[in-house]
């Protein structure tokens, strides 16, 4: 079981890594170009959310199930991860000054360990 948990985590950090680092180097460039930081990170969650259930339904977390119960949930967690994200942008950036790069660094980290865990004990649950 152990093993099984390990090969999802290094699966989901796979993806993840993939992702998050083409997204954030889009985030970055289009955020020099003059766009805000929280209009620029919507756009991206956007986008970024459609190539994450396809990159972990099957991949990571080897779902079989129904696609569109699980695409409802995923949304509903992605839509959750979304607004931790945006609070972190609006709190740390706009109200304690912090440098927006920095905080959506970490936030990327924040959301991403919340949502594996969110995937993987609600989503994609009847696979275990």
């Amino acid at each position: 079981m152990w093993h099984r948990e390990t090969t999802r985590l290094m699966r989901y950090a796979i993806v993840g890594v993939i992702s998050n680092a083409i997204g954030y180097s889009i985030y970055l460039l289009i955020t020099w170009l003059g766009a805000g930081p929280k209009i620029t990170m919507t756009l991206l969650y956007a986008v970024g959310t459609g190539a994450a259930y396809f990159g972990n339904r099957r991949w990571t977390f080897g779902h079989t199930g129904a696609a569109l119960p699980s695409i409802i949930k995923f949304c509903l967690a992605y839509g959750a991860g979304y607004g931790i994200n945006w609070a972190l942008l609006a709190y740390f950036v706009d109200h304690a000054h912090y440098p927006h790069q920095w905080v959506q660094a970490v936030a990327i980290f924040v959301v991403a360990g919340f949502l594996f865990l969110t995937l993987r004990l609600l989503v994609f649950a009847h696979d275990r």
